[in-house]
């Protein structure tokens, strides 16, 4: 798909005013008809482009059209690369889960919130398991005592079916 800015700008023989108002560099602003304002922009070897669309009288500025739309996808890109993604690490844990276990998984936690991640802890309960739902819950909540230096609890333990969840995501460090 690709990726358009939607500008429905009208330029040059577009215009379908008969009288505009002029704006721009090297421009005397002021109202004109359409033939004396495209010939003063064909004379600057530039675009007459219709900024807004009044009824009785819209504004048209003169200026180079194609550099316009260039810095304007230019802008745009900066502003996609620049959005911040959100990573979602998931890990998993049943209700009977050891202490190994968890300890190593803590770690791995512990790595993933320092990197900027967010963590998604899962405890899921296989068969009879869901009858456990406190082990479940004690498990999540000692999991996230073990995280608050590195994370907040950004939703608290959730049972979704036969899987409880609890997020949590990174300190923001000022610098």
């Amino acid at each position: 798909m690709k990726n358009t800015i939607k500008e429905t700008l009208n330029v040059n023989e577009r215009i379908t005013a008969s009288e505009v108002r002029l704006v721009g560099d090297n421009v005397t602003t002021g109202v004109y008809s359409i033939r004396e304002a495209l010939a003063i922009a064909a004379g600057q070897a530039l675009d007459l482009v219709e900024i807004t669309k009044a009824n009785d009288c819209p504004v048209c500025k003169v200026m180079d059209y194609a550099k316009f739309k260039y810095l304007q996808k230019r802008k745009h890109k900066e502003i996609k690369n620049n959005a911040q993604k959100v990573v979602i690490k998931e890990i998993r844990f049943g209700p009977n889960t050891s202490d190994h276990d968890f300890d190593f998984k803590l770690r791995h936690a512990i790595n993933f919130l320092k990197a900027g991640a967010k963590v998604k802890v899962c405890v899921k309960f296989v068969g009879r398991e869901i009858i456990f739902k406190e082990r479940g819950e004690l498990i999540l909540l000692r999991f996230s005592q073990g995280l608050e230096a590195y994370g907040k609890v950004e939703q608290l333990p959730k049972l979704e079916g036969k899987k409880m969840s609890l997020t949590i995501a990174p300190l923001v460090h000022k610098k």
